[in-house]
């Protein structure tokens, strides 16, 4: 794999290189507070939120319509952008006080993401897929290995665990691949090598409410077995009662809406 490819792929999945970082100990995963965040220089902004906080290993369900900032939120809790005024803090580490290389490389080994549309890599195998992050992160490299014995071996537990143990899978292109069996490969993608926190944005949109909870079941489970904290972000409030507790975005933002 070239640099300039392994570039384009971060970009992707929304890591990037990086070497190991230690966060300063708090009981918070997730903090903010007087947060204020515009896409331009404009007096009206996005998202204007005097306090958020997520304790550590809680499985937490953020509802809000359709552009209403969810999105936007996320790509702050990650550090891929910043606000204008106020601090993000996460894992103990104040995302908008440290550089954007080590913003990325945070966010690298802390933050697992499953999007809406998967973002699976559609030249590289399921196996590959899963692996990925560890390309990126020596942390969860080195996490994965000391679990399952090597990285290869962790990704094929957690496939086996998320229903996709047929070994005549694992080696095809996820283009192959239904919704639902991709769906399982990015959960996988992001559960390896143990992130911190893990972001679901609108995982199960295009599946039924059998399987949306089913899903999210499998979910609960690997992250207990880590204690991962779990922001789980949702126009759907069906779910919320799957949930240690829901926040309602449109009821802590004082901005105008986003996406």
């Amino acid at each position: 794999m070239t640099s300039a490819m392994s570039r384009d792929i971060s970009t992707l999945i929304g890591v990037s290189f990086m070497t190991d970082r230690k966060t300063q100990s708090t009981d918070m995963a997730i903090a903010i507070s007087a947060m204020v965040f515009s896409w331009d220089d404009s007096h009206n902004p996005v998202l204007n939120i005097e306090r958020l906080q997520i304790k550590r290993s809680e499985r937490v369900f953020i509802e809000g319509p359709s552009g209403s900032g969810k999105s936007t939120l996320l790509s702050l809790i990650a550090g891929v952008t910043i606000p204008q005024s106020g601090l993000v803090t996460v894992n103990g580490t104040q995302l908008n006080g440290i550089s954007s290389t080590a913003r990325d490389r945070f966010r690298a080994d802390h933050i697992g993401f499953i999007y809406q549309m998967f973002n699976l890599i559609p030249f590289l195998t399921v196996v590959e897929n899963v692996t990925l992050p560890c390309r990126f992160s020596r942390l969860r490299w080195d996490r994965a290995a000391a679990r399952a014995g090597d990285v290869e071996a962790e990704a094929m537990q957690l496939l086996s665990k998320l229903g996709m143990a047929d070994p005549a899978l694992v080696h095809k292109p996820v283009t192959d691949l239904s919704v639902g069996q991709q769906q399982r490969v990015a959960a996988a993608r992001a559960l390896i090598g143990s992130p911190d926190i893990l972001i679901a944005d609108e995982p199960t949109s295009s599946l039924d409410s059998d399987h949306r909870e089913a899903f999210i079941e499998l979910l609960f489970k690997e992250c207990d077995r880590e204690q991962t904290t779990l922001v789980y972000v949702s126009h759907d409030r069906a779910l919320e009662t799957l949930f240690d507790r829901t926040i309602r975005l449109v009821d802590i933002n004082t901005g105008t809406t986003g996406n």
